[in-house]
C-alpha cells in the first residue's frame, strides 16, 4: 500500500504566506485595478498602485523572457489584469499557472486535450466551455482558467497548495514549478 507523503510543513506554510500576500494584494486593490482597467489600455503606461503590475510591464517581460509576439503579449497581458481583478487572483499567479502550463503559447494542446495558454480541459469543465468556440483565444482561455483555479481556492478554503494540485489534476512537482515561477515573475516584473 503506498503512502502519501506529507509536503514539508516549512514549505507549506511558505507557499500558504506567499497565497495570502498575493490574494490581499489583489483583493486589496480591486477598486484601484478597476479604475486603471477601464482607462484607455494604449496609454496605460502610468506606474500601477504597488503590488499589481503594469500592462506595459507584462508585455515587455513576456517579449524578453518568454518571445511572444508583441500584439500577443498585449492581449495575454490585458486578459491577465481583468481576470485578476475579477476573481482577486494575483496577476502574477495566473502569470506563473500559465508559463508552467503552456509557456505562454495560446495554441498549446496537452495530450490528455486541454488547451490554451491555462490548459483548459474541456472534458473536466463542460458547463464553463459551452458556447465557447476558441480556447486559443486569450481572453477566454484566461478567463475560463482563472474561474477554475478561482473555484478550486474557494472549495480548499484558500489553500493554495490543494488548490494548484488540483487545477494541475494532480501532477508532481507542480505546486514547487507553480511557487518557484511566481517568485521569477514577480522579481523579473519588479525590474521591468
Amino acid at each position: 500500500m503506498q503512502t502519501r507523503r506529507e509536503p514539508h510543513p516549512t514549505f507549506s506554510l511558505k507557499v500558504m504566506l506567499a497565497a495570502i500576500v498575493f490574494s490581499l494584494a489583489a483583493a486589496s486593490q480591486a477598486a484601484d485595478a478597476q479604475s486603471a482597467l477601464t482607462a484607455p489600455i494604449a496609454t496605460s503606461d502610468a506606474t500601477p498602485e504597488p503590488g499589481l503590475p503594469a500592462l506595459s510591464d507584462i508585455t515587455a517581460m513576456l517579449r524578453a523572457q518568454f518571445r511572444v509576439a508583441p500584439s500577443e503579449s498585449m492581449k495575454i497581458a490585458r486578459a491577465v489584469l481583468i481576470e485578476a481583478e475579477r476573481q482577486a487572483i494575483s496577476p502574477v499567479l495566473l502569470l506563473a499557472v500559465m508559463s508552467v502550463e503552456s509557456s505562454f503559447d495560446r495554441h498549446a494542446v496537452s495530450n490528455a486535450g486541454a488547451r490554451g495558454l491555462m490548459q483548459v480541459l474541456p472534458a473536466a469543465h463542460p458547463q464553463l466551455i459551452a458556447g465557447t468556440t476558441d480556447l486559443s483565444d486569450p481572453a477566454i482561455n484566461v478567463r475560463i482558467g482563472s474561474t477554475i483555479l478561482r473555484g478550486y481556492l474557494d472549495e480548499s478554503g484558500g489553500d493554495l497548495d490543494a488548490a494548484l494540485v488540483r487545477y494541475s489534476g494532480g501532477g508532481r512537482g507542480y505546486v514547487q514549478r507553480v511557487v518557484l515561477r511566481m517568485q521569477h515573475l514577480d522579481a523579473s516584473l519588479r525590474h521591468e
